[in-house]
C-alpha cells in the first residue's frame, strides 16, 4: 500500500529536475528544491550556519541573524540577534516578525541605550501591537488574518550576556563542555508553551480558573479551547481580543462563549544567562526539528562534524529520521512537492550559532561588520493567506 501511495504522490507532486535549484555563491545563502540553506557565515561572536526546508505551500518559518551594531546609528551596543519564527494559519505573522522585530529591538536598545531583559520584552511588545494594526486594517476584507499567528523564539548576545526570549515551542539548545569528561552536554535555554506540557495546562488553569474548558483533550492532543497547541504566540488576535472572535471568521475559529480576558499571550519567557568559557554553541530551531531530534542528539551532531553546513546536517537528519517513521526512503521523501510535504514533516529552521572564546576580544577591538541574514523559501506573493 505505501509503494502505491509513493507512486501516486511521484506522479502528482514531483518537483521537475532543478526547478528551484539556485547556483552562486554563499553570500545570502542557497536554494536546492525545497532546501535552502547558508553554510557558513561569521558573526559578532563566532561562526554560524543557517538551514530551513519547505514543507507547506507557503513557509510558515521565517529566521534571521543580525550582527554587529544593536542599536540605532551605530550607536551599539555590538553583538549578534537571531530569530526562529514559526508560523501557524499561514506566512503573514512570521513574516511581520521577520521584518519588524530586530528594528524594535534596535530602537528600544537605544531608547535605553543598553540591552536588558525590559528591551527585549518592549520589542515583543511593540511587534504584537504592530501587528494587531494589520488585523484591525484587514478584517473587513481578510477577516482569516485574525487566526494567523507564530511562535517566536529570540536569542540575543551581548556583552557577554545571552538572552533567550520565547513565545510558543521553538527551542534553543546549548552545547556545553564539561572539562571533566570532555563531554558536551545539551542544555534547554527555552521554556515552550505547548498545552501538551502538564505545567502548561495547569499555568492555563489557573489563569483561568471559571473555564472548565480551557484546555481540552481533543483527538489525543492537548489544546487550547479544543482548537491551537501553544498558549503564547504574536498574532493569533482570534484568541485575545473577543471583537476578532466572530463572523466572518471562519466558524471552527469562532468560540461559542465569549471571554472577558485574552486566552493567549504575547509575554515571552526570557532566559538570561552569562556566557561561559565551556558554552560552545547554541542551536536555535522551530519544533519541527525537535519532533525527530533529542537535544543530546542535535548536540552530539554539531559537535561530532565539521560547522561547515552543519544546520544542513541537522535538518536532513531530522527528515531521514521523519521518511523512517514513515518507512520510507528518504531519497523518495525528498521527492515530495511543498504542501503535500506537510503530511510528513513541518517546516524546519534551525541556527547553529558557535560562541568562540575569543568573543570577547573582538567587543573590545572596535571592528564590526554588520552582518543580516534571512532564511529563504521557494518566492511566492506576499498578500497570500494560506489554503484553509
Amino acid at each position: 500500500m505505501l509503494s502505491g501511495l509513493m507512486n501516486y504522490l511521484r506522479a502528482c507532486f514531483q518537483p521537475r529536475a532543478n526547478r528551484h535549484v539556485h547556483t552562486g555563491s554563499d553570500a545570502s545563502g542557497r536554494q536546492d528544491g525545497l532546501l535552502w540553506y547558508k553554510d557558513t557565515g561569521q558573526h559578532f561572536n563566532g561562526d554560524f550556519s543557517m538551514a530551513v526546508v519547505q514543507a507547506n505551500n507557503l513557509l510558515e518559518d521565517q529566521s534571521q541573524v543580525e550582527s554587529g551594531c544593536l542599536g540605532l546609528n551605530d550607536s551599539g551596543p555590538y553583538g549578534t540577534f537571531v530569530g526562529i519564527y514559526d508560523g501557524h494559519g499561514g506566512p503573514e505573522t512570521s513574516r511581520f516578525i521577520n521584518d519588524n522585530l530586530f528594528q524594535h529591538l534596535k530602537r528600544c536598545t537605544s531608547d535605553q541605550q543598553t540591552m536588558s531583559v525590559e528591551v527585549i520584552r518592549k520589542a515583543f511588545q511593540a511587534t504584537e501591537e504592530g501587528f494587531l494594526s494589520i488585523v484591525t486594517r484587514r478584517w473587513p476584507t481578510q477577516p482569516q488574518i485574525a487566526a494567523v499567528g507564530s511562535c517566536c523564539l529570540v536569542g540575543v548576545i551581548c556583552s557577554g550576556t545571552l538572552y533567550v526570549a520565547n513565545l510558543g515551542d521553538s527551542r534553543a539548545v546549548l552545547g556545553r563542555l564539561v572539562k571533566a569528561t570532555g563531554e558536551i552536554i545539551a542544555i534547554q535555554l527555552s521554556a515552550e508553551h505547548n498545552a501538551s506540557i502538564e505545567s502548561v495546562r495547569q499555568e492555563m488553569q489557573s489563569l483561568h480558573p471559571d473555564d472548565s474548558q480551557i484546555v481540552v483533550l481533543k483527538h489525543n492532543v492537548w489544546r487550547v479551547k479544543g482548537i491551537i497547541q501553544i498558549t503564547r504566540s504574536i498574532g493569533d488576535v482570534y484568541l485575545k481580543k473577543a471583537e476578532f472572535n466572530r463572523e466572518p471568521l471562519y466558524a471552527k475559529f469562532r468560540l461559542r462563549e465569549p471571554f472577558q480576558r485574552p486566552i493567549l499571550s504575547a509575554d515571552p519567557a526570557i532566559l538570561v544567562h552569562p556566557v561561559q568559557p565551556q558554552d560552545q554553541f547554541i542551536i536555535f530551531a522551530s519544533d519541527g526539528l525537535w519532533e525527530h531530534l533529542s537535544n543530546q542528539d542535535a548536540v552530539d551532531i554539531v559537535q561530532n562534524h565539521p560547522r561547515n553546513g552543519i544546520a544542513k546536517r541537522l535538518v536532513k537528519t531530522a527528515l531521514q529520521e521523519a521518511a523512517k517513521k514513515r518507512e520510507m526512503r528518504y531519497s523518495d521523501l525528498k521527492k515530495i512537492d511543498r504542501g503535500v510535504r506537510r503530511h510528513f514533516h513541518d517546516d524546519i529552521s534551525v541556527v547553529v550559532i558557535f560562541l568562540d572564546s575569543d568573543f570577547a576580544s573582538r567587543a573590545s577591538s572596535g571592528k564590526v561588520q554588520n552582518v543580516s541574514v534571512k532564511g529563504g523559501g521557494i518566492s511566492l506573493p506576499r498578500n497570500t493567506l494560506a489554503p484553509t
